[in-house]
């Protein structure tokens, strides 16, 4: 009401105002809309299109007109500077390329990069008993915060955190959403009483993990004050011993999981800190990020593993569950009862919690630990497939296609997710030559089932190590559709 009666005072006050002098003209180029431009159709007029009225009912019209509207906006530009306007058809099948990764998600997709762990592509695999218990967990009603004991509230990831605390000999543990959720938490639990701040890390452990997130930029907003100790590449436990003060919290060791520092190096081992944090009676805890859970087969011994950490001295051990664990995305802390319940009552705990359908998948992943079927993990079935049956494979795949189109040769991969740098696996791959890789390869990703694989200066090729055996009938038939398309 009130806003209709200024609307009416404004008018008036308009035409009583008297003659007006002309406005100054603006610009040639933003007064109207070039002969191009006007020639560009409306997002209306396109979903009137009997195409356009089909895309609206499979794909949803809120999408396709928002797919619409992005085009539009890339088409006008293109033809403020000259260029021609396409049809209304060629616009609408534009904008639903986009549209359709809206409306379907994410999608299954082949790795046939070589890279086990490749964060691009979701990380781990997790086991079919893992995703299972997530679909289970998601279709109905589920136990997830209820004692059915005594029918009083309960703890959701209790179940989870005695098999974790089993599996690696610690007191206690706790599951949070991901690694540098379990690290913020850490630090704002430690350094929030008694008036102590100040987080001692050696200058050698300062990483930045993926999407440029840097160990001190997690810290700051943690409320923790870092101090750094020793050098880049030389930190003795004397450092740590001089750099501790009545304001120190905390002593954190961190795992430089995605790089190596080699040559003149050292670093202060948890063993060798234990007795710097009793002296100084604080808590050390160590952040492995990977987190191999036990020692396997040939895995390097540079990479640590979190039981071994715990017996070493550590009262925390942080690491995540989508990497060498091979379960779903989750931040894992294992450690002292103590330290594990300030974690647990502090307030970000719930910020950081996790959900019903991870829970379920991560206590699958770590039966599969406890029973002794670490094998049924997707990601070691990769990591321990011999070379030699990998090329016996590529081979196979490769009489497929005319000789001349396609050859098998040993190659090399890697663990990756921030997982044992450095470290080749020796595989084997399928190359198939291209005069346009870069386009194969574009073919390749956008098809159904999408592939990823590496591209050479001439080839495409495909490591099969990050292949399922079971999907290599799909493979083929999504490389030659993309080359007969090319």
């Amino acid at each position: 009401m009130g806003l209709g009666s200024r609307s009416v005072k404004a008018t008036a006050r308009k035409r009583s105002a008297g003659p007006q002098a002309p406005a100054e003209a603006a610009p040639a180029d933003d007064a109207a809309p070039s002969d191009q431009r006007r020639g560009v159709p409306s997002v209306d007029a396109i979903l009137r299109l009997p195409a356009g009225r089909k895309a609206s009912s499979r794909l949803g019209r809120p999408i396709v007109r928002a797919a619409l509207r992005e085009t539009l906006d890339g088409v006008r530009a293109d033809a403020r500077r000259g260029a021609e306007v396409p049809e209304p058809e060629d616009i609408l099948a534009r904008a639903l390329t986009v549209a359709a990764r809206d409306a379907y998600g994410i999608q299954e997709v082949i790795n046939a990069t070589g890279v086990v762990l490749h964060t691009g592509l979701g990380r781990a695999p997790m086991a079919r008993a893992a995703a299972r218990a997530a679909a289970r967990a998601a279709q109905g009603y589920a136990d997830l915060e209820v004692d059915r004991d005594t029918g009083g509230r309960g703890r959701r990831t209790a179940h989870a955190e005695r098999l974790l605390a089993a599996l690696t000999d610690a007191e206690d543990a706790l599951a949070v959403n991901n690694g540098a959720g379990a690290l913020l938490l850490l630090l704002a639990a430690t350094t929030q009483a008694r008036g102590r701040k100040d987080v001692l890390v050696s200058r050698g452990e300062l990483i930045e993990i993926g999407g440029e997130f840097r160990l001190p930029d997690i810290m700051a907003a943690s409320g923790a004050r870092l101090v750094e100790v020793g050098t880049t590449n030389r930190t003795r436990p004397a450092d740590y011993e001089r750099a501790i003060t009545p304001k120190t919290a905390l002593i954190l060791k961190v795992h430089p999981s995605n790089y190596r520092v080699v040559g003149f190096t050292r670093a202060a081992s948890v063993s060798a800190l234990r007795p710097v944090a009793d002296r100084a009676g604080l808590p050390l805890a160590f952040d492995l990020g990977s987190g191999l859970l036990q020692r396997f087969g040939d895995v390097p011994s540079e990479e640590p593993a979190v039981a071994e950490a715990l017996a070493l001295g550590a009262d925390a051990v942080l690491f995540s569950g989508d990497k060498l664990l091979g379960g779903p995305q989750a931040g894992l802390i294992v450690g002292t009862r103590s330290l594990t319940e300030r974690l647990r009552r502090h307030p970000i705990a719930r910020a950081v919690r996790l959900d019903k359908m991870t829970i379920a998948a991560l206590e699958a992943t770590l039966r599969l630990y406890a029973t002794g079927h670490r094998t049924d993990l997707p990601l070691w079935r990769m990591l321990d497939a011999p070379q030699r049956s990998l090329i016996e494979r590529a081979k196979a795949l490769a009489t497929v296609f005319r000789p001349q189109h396609a050859e098998a040769r040993a190659s090399e991969g890697a663990v990756g997710g921030g997982s044992l740098p450095g470290y080749a696996l020796p595989s084997a791959e399928l190359v198939i030559p291209s005069g346009s890789p870069e386009a194969l390869a574009n073919r390749l990703r956008v098809g159904r089932p999408a592939v990823f694989c590496r591209v050479n200066d001439d080839a495409v090729a495909f490591d099969l190590r990050t292949v399922p055996p079971g999907d290599d009938d799909r493979l083929i038939r999504a490389i030659r559709y993309a080359l007969a398309a090319g």
